[in-house]
């Protein structure tokens, strides 16, 4: 299992943004196999976190048309700066009190 961490500073983000973010969550689970998608954004900064099955689905999510027009879209206008992060689970555990 992997995952990958985009932590991002967040610029001038509008509705479009919120559009656009949604519809990269459907894309990477419906056409690229991703797993789990979690974001969440607290005053300026925003974290993502995807859960992949392997590397292979990332890289082609990665490489992706409609994902790369949203990436520009995020370097010119939505954030000040990011980083994105490609780990590898080696350990996971859970606990669940239903």
């Amino acid at each position: 299992m992997f995952a990958v961490i985009f932590k991002a500073v967040i610029g001038q983000q509008d509705d479009h943004y919120s559009q656009t973010v949604g519809v990269m969550r459907d894309l990477a689970i419906t056409h690229y196999n991703c797993v789990d998608f979690i974001a969440v954004t607290e005053g300026e900064q925003e974290i993502a976190i995807s859960y992949w099955s392997n590397e292979e689905d990332i890289q082609r999510w990665h490489q992706d048309a409609k994902h790369r027009i949203a990436q520009q879209l995020g370097q010119k206008k939505w954030y000040q700066r990011y980083t994105v992060e490609v780990v590898e689970i080696k350990r996971q555990y859970s606990y669940n009190n239903q």
